[in-house]
């Protein structure tokens, strides 16, 4: 047996889970959820901070109904007009002095990243109840436990996902974690509101299964089964001969149809549009109503949706038992109550020693010379002009050929048009030069030595020249 502890640690994303610690966490779900009003003692004496600078009602709720079914007391702050964050205070200051009152932290903030710096200076756990596009862990646990409780099994899953794939936090943490369980899931965005390809890479690059987005493969998604396919994403589990006919390949992932169509709303408080743009857009929307459901390819398929709906879920399939949503929300509490009481050290939890973690964690190596750069998301944390006496951009290194860095708050990427090595000099200015990201200097560029630049003015104002393939270019056209 394995002993599982998440005493003192933090939830920011769906990585600090492994699969094992995933699978221990629902059954002491199960066992808690037998017995809801009997665990009044688990977290006596102790304070939750429920710190939720966007709106929210059932992610509020159920955090909060959670501590109070197990003992514990809840102090809040759900508006940033009405805290001190408001007059300039920093996430950081703020972090320190609710983790000096309290316990355990739960934040929604709409900066990307921002979880993750109140878990660098609160100095209690701290779990993120979601930040702006980023992330939402505590969702896709309800989402999970839904689907495991409904399917008995999350491996070789066939899911769909539906809606504003572009905005939707919860999109992104669930893609993750259904590919680290073997699942196959299908894109189905609205127009305009694709998957961000950040996310995509990241299904690819770290959980192993294959990227399709070949027109003829997806054809039999898209014309024949179920609806317009823009990608899809499928688990490594089919033979080698198999996946080298992708065409042959979708037709036998996809004979027996999807076990769940994720839908979700169009994100409006996430972009800038004109009225007639966020109509085109809503217009434009796909619904799931009683009609699709009719089909006989969706006979046994679940409606999942981490809620508030608007017109995307038709109000006339709630009463069918495909139906999940008010599951969902109502399996965030016992969900909530066992990650509270495992993260307070207040429960501990052995599992089978089968029941092993998603591989090593990924290594990326750190960026080390990035203080000239900064991050392309605009509502990352970094780019925050309060946070900037506390934090400063952080980058991994997630590919080399082409040079890819991933920004450590909000997972956006970075594509540098040139490189640079910080071991130049070989004993003279002559060979202090910037490259352009495609040439072969990248292969021989250590991670540790490399240094990226957006433009050529950043290469410039740091005293570099341009090798003599840059020169000749720039000569020929003048």
């Amino acid at each position: 047996m394995t002993n599982i502890n998440l005493h003192s640690r933090s939830l920011v994303t769906i990585d600090d889970l492994s699969n094992g610690e995933i699978e221990a966490l629902f059954s002491l779900t199960d066992e808690m959820s037998e017995s809801l009003n009997e665990q009044s003692e688990v977290c006596r004496g102790k304070i939750m901070a429920s710190l939720f600078f966007e709106p929210s009602t059932r992610t509020r709720l159920s955090f909060e109904t959670a501590m109070l079914r197990l003992g514990g007391h809840v102090i809040s702050a759900i508006d940033i007009g009405s805290s001190s964050l408001s007059k300039g205070e920093s996430i950081a200051d703020m972090a320190r002095v609710a983790g000096s009152y309290a316990d355990i932290i739960v934040i929604r903030h709409p900066w990307e990243g921002a979880a993750r710096v109140v878990a660098d200076y609160a100095g209690i756990p701290v779990i993120n109840a979601g930040d702006g596009s980023h992330a939402h862990p505590t969702q896709t646990l309800c989402d999970l436990y839904t689907l495991k409780k409904e399917k008995q099994t999350l491996k070789g899953l066939k899911i769909a996902f539906w809606g504003d794939l572009k905005h939707g936090r919860t999109t992104h943490s669930l893609s993750y974690a259904l590919a680290r369980f073997g699942a196959t899931i299908l894109f189905h965005p609205s127009p305009g509101l694709e998957m961000p390809e950040h996310v995509l890479r990241k299904l690819t690059a770290e959980c192993g299964g294959k990227l399709e987005r070949d027109t003829a493969a997806l054809g039999y998604a898209s014309g024949e089964k179920f609806f317009p396919v823009e990608a899809a994403y499928i688990t490594p589990n089919h033979p080698h001969q198999l996946a080298m006919m992708p065409d042959i390949c979708m037709q036998v992932e996809f004979k027996t149809g999807v076990d769940a169509l994720y839908v979700t709303r169009l994100q409006k408080e996430r972009f800038v549009a004109s009225p007639t743009k966020e109509g085109e857009l809503q217009n434009a929307y796909p619904v799931v109503d009683k009609k699709l459901l009719e089909r006989k390819e969706f006979k046994k398929t679940l409606v999942m949706h981490p809620l508030p709906r608007v017109d995307e879920l038709a109000y006339e399939i709630d009463a069918d038992p495909r139906s999940m949503y008010f599951k969902q929300a109502a399996r965030g509490v016992p969900v909530r109550m066992a990650l509270i009481s495992l993260m307070l050290g207040d429960r501990n939890i052995t599992v089978p020693e089968e029941i092993k973690p998603f591989g090593p964690k990924t290594y990326h190596p750190t960026y080390k010379h990035g203080t000239e750069i900064r991050c392309p998301n605009p509502i990352c944390i970094s780019n925050q002009e309060t946070e900037i006496k506390y934090i400063r951009p952080e980058f991994r290194i997630v590919n080399l050929e082409p040079p890819i860095l991933e920004c450590t708050y909000c997972e956006h990427e970075l594509r540098p048009k040139f490189i640079a090595s910080s071991d130049w000099h070989e004993g003279t200015l002559e060979y202090k030069n910037y490259h352009k990201a495609d040439s072969h200097w990248i292969r021989k560029i250590k991670p540790d030595n490399l240094i990226v630049f957006t433009t050529e003015e950043e290469a410039l104002a740091q005293g570099f020249k341009p090798d003599k393939h840059i020169a000749q270019n720039d000569e020929n056209s003048e």
